[in-house]
């Protein structure tokens, strides 16, 4: 029966915070975007969220070779303990969570809602023309799943 068990990266922490920090998982997070949850952060601290994209499934079921690998998921591990690392020298209580989806716009908003955020900060990323038509703007798509449950605040990298 363990074979058939579904693993899970990590255990979603509960506790409520003042702000999400979240990643769709194509980036990593932006010094500007750390900088403008730790300003927002008192007095609850910042939760930070990473995504490891599920690429689909294979005739309706999960396929291993779509699932993310392992470089990948510490990567995006990477990535979670460096801004927390950078939040913690500020002086913001930060956590993290890393979790695996096919939808990331979804979860980001189920989080934020489980977390009981007031902000939620997340990159507008690079992409420009085509490629952002087709990835979509995740701070846009957030906004409108959350549909005012929580201030969503674009950071543009420089």
């Amino acid at each position: 029966m363990s074979l058939l068990r579904r693993k899970r990266l990590d255990p979603q922490p509960v506790e409520p915070r003042t702000v999400l920090l979240a990643t769709d998982g194509r980036r990593p997070l932006s010094p500007e975007a750390i900088q403008r949850a730790a300003a927002l952060a008192s007095p609850g601290g910042v939760a930070v969220l990473a995504i490891a994209k599920i690429y689909g499934t294979q005739f309706g079921l999960p396929h291993p070779g779509l699932m993310p690998t392992k470089d990948e998921v510490d990567l995006r591990r990477e990535w979670i303990a460096d801004a927390i690392t950078a939040l913690e020298r500020q002086g913001v209580d930060a956590d993290g969570q890393l979790a695996a989806t096919r939808k990331p716009i979804k979860l980001i908003a189920r989080v934020a809602r489980a977390r009981s955020v007031r902000h939620v900060v997340v990159d507008a990323g690079t992409a420009r023309g085509v490629r952002r038509l087709i990835e979509g703007e995740t701070g846009n798509d957030v906004r409108r799943r959350l549909r005012g449950a929580a201030e969503v605040i674009v950071v543009t990298p420089t």
